[in-house]
């Protein structure tokens, strides 16, 4: 019978509670690509600033 009752309970029983840590997958793409963008325009800043500073004063 304990057979039995283990079996019933292996079907009958609640899967286990997922894992909520960590974000979503939107939200991380998200992040990732906000930083992209600032890396971008910090990059695009630099070069610009660069390149007016070399330009010859009329």
């Amino acid at each position: 019978m304990r057979i039995l009752h283990l079996m019933l309970g292996t079907l009958v029983a609640p899967p286990p509670p997922r894992d909520q840590r960590g974000l979503s997958q939107s939200t991380e793409n998200a992040i990732l690509l906000a930083g992209a963008v600032a890396v971008a325009l910090i990059v695009i800043s630099a070069v610009t600033i660069y390149v007016t500073a070399k330009l010859p004063r009329p």
